[in-house]
Order: structure tokens, then sequence, then C-alpha cells
């Protein structure tokens, strides 16, 4: 029996986005800069501050363009060393390189978060800054990570593309370092097509990354939406002294995410309830783990990861391959062929290719499945059964004939 919809379908824009963005199509009125004042996208990065809680926001045209922007900011120099997770995807360290910085990958663990006696060992007195991957929505010790890189004066930057709505220890995820950056892909929990946004208290990063997303001449002083002489300051120290990127967010995209924003304590119930429930299931099975989230996170899920127990790479490959012909996709992300996410196929790196054997080992048996917050609980029980039954017919398989 098929699932009633697929999990790769995004839900229905609401429909408050409607007759705005038919008043656009009318108009024409898409660039931002064209509104003396109050144009979507400012409206947006207003309403996207207010609710993580941040001072600042500044929208532009995807993730990878935030995580970019925030490295130039931070002013770091010519081939400076950021230290990310050897889990990610591959637009992280294609930002490093992009911001002529150097990526210097660490270990993570198995439960797809950074390990931390590896990130203690590598946060050296080369390294520059940190970039915090989230990755897939798991949350690092933010405890540990911020009292090591606080100590040594290194600033943090989060890749929060996967952790809309996720909190530790009740404070949202992409506020706990100097810059925070998400995601509007379709894949993400706020949907754009593509888009991105990056927080932050601090007014000479935001100021700088105004500058440098397209801010061009004044255009920066329809970022000050109330008095801010602290900001205000900071945009003339840096006006004509950054080159132009060009990596704004359009008012369109602007005006589809904003009536989703009051969606997302919604999504992040349904999807967590979600994960949970496919998350119960499936630790029943002997040959399928799903690690335990950490006690500080509260997780906002719309995937959910588990590691294969006990199966050969032959019965790993057989595994996916089984799921499939029932309908459900489980990525294995270190033997999908040239999957984004597993850093050997990282060939644009410079130097050696990384050794990191823990976080191998882990993506030879990690799995992914989409798990939308849409999905009904019928939609749920046949993603188990079918990842289920493919665990067994392999396991089965395996034993009986030692392969």
């Amino acid at each position: 029996m098929p699932l009633a919809q697929t999990v790769y379908d995004a839900e229905p824009i609401p429909e408050g986005a409607r007759a705005e963005v038919d008043r656009m199509l009318q108009s024409g009125d898409l660039f931002r800069y064209c509104a003396p004042e109050n144009a979507p996208v400012t409206l947006l990065e207003g309403e996207f501050a207010a609710l993580m809680g941040s001072k600042y926001a500044l929208a532009v045209s995807s993730c990878s363009a935030a995580l970019f922007l925030s490295l130039k900011a931070l002013d770091l120099p010519r081939d400076a060393r950021v230290l990310i997770p050897g889990f990610t995807f591959a637009a992280v360290p294609s930002s490093v390189i992009h911001a002529d910085c150097v990526p210097v990958l660490c270990e993570v663990g198995e439960n797809y978060r950074i390990d931390l006696a590896d990130f203690d060992e590598r946060l050296d007195d080369s390294i520059a800054a940190v970039i915090i991957s989230h990755m897939r929505g798991h949350t690092s010790d933010m405890d540990r990570i911020m009292a090591l890189c606080n100590a040594r004066g290194v600033p943090v930057i989060e890749d929060a593309a996967h952790s809309l709505g996720t909190t530790w220890r009740g404070r949202n995820i992409g506020t706990i370092g100097r810059i925070g950056c998400f995601s509007f892909q379709s894949y993400k929990l706020v949907n754009a097509g593509e888009g991105g946004i990056l927080i932050s208290d601090d007014p000479d990063i935001i100021a700088r990354a105004v500058i440098m997303s397209g801010a061009y001449e004044h255009n920066w002083a329809k970022h000050l939406t109330a008095p801010d002489p602290v900001l205000e300051a900071a945009f003339v120290r840096a006006q004509n002294s950054l080159p132009l990127y060009n990596l704004r967010l359009n008012n369109l995209s602007a005006t589809i995410i904003r009536p989703q924003l009051p969606e997302v304590a919604r999504r992040v119930t349904q999807g967590r309830a979600n994960h949970d429930h496919v998350a119960a299931r499936l630790n029943a099975s002997p040959w399928i783990h799903v690690p335990d989230k950490l006690p500080q996170e509260q997780r906002a899920p719309d995937s959910i990861q588990f590691n294969l127990v006990g199966m050969t790479d032959e019965g790993a490959r057989a595994f996916a391959d089984a799921a499939a012909a029932q309908g459900v996709k489980v990525q294995i992300f270190g033997m999908s062929t040239d999957n984004a996410r597993a850093f050997w196929n990282w060939q644009f790196l410079r130097g050696p290719a990384p050794d990191l054997p823990r976080t191998r080992s882990m993506l030879m048996r990690a799995c992914d499945t989409r798990l939308p917050a849409r999905l009904t609980q019928p939609d749920l029980d046949l993603i188990v059964e079918a990842i289920l039954t493919a665990a067994t017919s392999v396991m089965e398989h395996q034993r009986a004939y030692g392969t």
C-alpha cells in the first residue's frame, strides 16, 4: 500500500500570501530596495528576529549565502582556519572556501553530534572561527562547545539550516553563537524554494553583512526600521569599505515566507510527534538504533536518522533497495553515490583527504528518511513497516547465508 502523499511534497503556502503575491505580480515590485520602507523583505527580517529573540536579521538568497556572509563579516584574514564538523552538507565547507578560508574537519560520533574530545584537540591557536552544523537537527553539546570557544576567544557561527524551532536549555538554536544561519529551501521547515537568513545581536556583524549582501550606496538606511544609533554608526563605518556580493532575498520570496512563520510552532510540534512515534517503533528492532536526543535539547525534526546494526556493506545496500521497493526511500549517507554529506566526496578541499575514521564509520551505516509534519499516522506506520520489513529480510538472509 503506497503512502497517501509523497514525503517530498511541501505543505501548501498559506492563503494569506496570495493577495500580496498577486499585488506584486501586478506591480512587478520585487526588489527589496524599491520601497522607501516596509518592503516585504524588511518586514520578514523584523518578524524573524522577533520570533528568534534576536536583535537583528538579514534575509539573503540561501543559507549558504548566510554562512559565507557571516564569515566575511567576521573580517577573518585570508586562509584563516575554520573548524567544522565532518558530518555536514557540502555547502558548509564550500562557504568556508568562498570566504577565502580553510575548512578544518573534526570527528562526529554515532549519535551524529560532534566528538568533543576531537573538537577540543583540533581547537588550537590556529583556528580563527568555528561553524557548528546542527546537522539534520541534531544539537551537539553547545554548553561545552561555547565554553571551549569562549575560552579561546573564537567566534561561533551556528549552521541551523535544519534546526528552526529547536531549543537548547530553552534557548533558540541560532542565538547561542555569535551568528545563526537558517534555510528557507523547499525541504526545510519554512519553504520559499530558495532563501536564507542570518541573525545576530552584534551591530557590526550585521552592518558588514548587510552591505556585502548588496546594500549599495545608502540602501543600508532601509534596514533601520527604528532609531538605532549604534547600528547606524556601524553602517557608516562600513560604507564603501566592503565588496558587494549581491546575495539579497527578493520581495516575492519574503511574501511566501512571512505567513509561514506563525506555522512554525505547529510544524515543530507535529514533526516532533511524528519523529518520536517512528523512533519508538524502529528502536524495537535489534537491527536499527535511533540515537537519543541530548537532555538539554528539544528538537524540531522533519526527518529521522537511524543506524543499521550488525549489517554488512552488502546487507546495508540490500536494505536500502528493499525499503525502496516498498515505496520508502532510505538514504545511507556513506553509500549513496556522490552523496554531498559524505566528506570524502568533497574533492574541492585542498590538501590531503581528511582522516576521520569515526565519522566515516558512522556514515556507512547512518540512514536518513524524511518525515514531514503533514504526514498522518497511517503514513508513518507504512514507513515504519517498510523499514522494519526490509531490515528483517536482509538480516534473516545475512544470518542464513553468512554474508
